[in-house]
């Protein structure tokens, strides 16, 4: 094979394999102060909110004490990087909804198929609607307790 043709099928599988990795995130009841001020656009009074009021309860505990005055584009930034996990069996609507990108669609498959035994009935019956990339992504979000 040519050594072109080698380097752009490693690159792809490259990327492939990062991209379908679920994105890693900070739970803001578990991460330190430095962690979560090493983390890019967390402001140093998000910081001082997050670790003060902690631990949150939940997802909608913890929106309601750093999402307050934020934009729909800013809480959208700030929880791909700094989240409390949704109980999957627990969370309400409202909190599933805050899970970036969610749509009614699928908050509502979410709820669908409760009680989820495991992560892996998860990502079957979630992945009966998207593709794996975006299972992943989703699973993040989300714990079993």
């Amino acid at each position: 094979m040519n050594k072109l043709l080698v380097s752009i099928l490693a690159a792809a599988a490259l990327a492939g394999a990062a991209h379908a990795q679920a994105p890693s995130r900070l739970d803001a009841n578990t991460a330190t102060a430095a962690q979560l001020g090493a983390v890019e656009g967390v402001t140093p009074a998000q910081v001082q909110t997050i670790t003060s009021k902690r631990p949150f309860a939940g997802t909608a505990a913890f929106d309601a004490a750093v999402g307050a005055g934020l934009g729909a584009e800013q809480k959208t930034a700030l929880y791909a990087k700094v989240f409390v996990p949704i109980d999957l069996n627990k969370a309400s609507r409202e909190e599933i909804m805050l899970i970036p990108g969610m749509t009614r669609r699928m908050a509502h498959e979410f709820e669908e198929y409760r009680p989820y035994t495991s992560l892996d009935q998860f990502n079957k019956e979630i992945g009966k609607y998207v593709d794996a990339a975006e299972v992943a992504r989703l699973r993040s979000y989300v714990v079993l307790k």
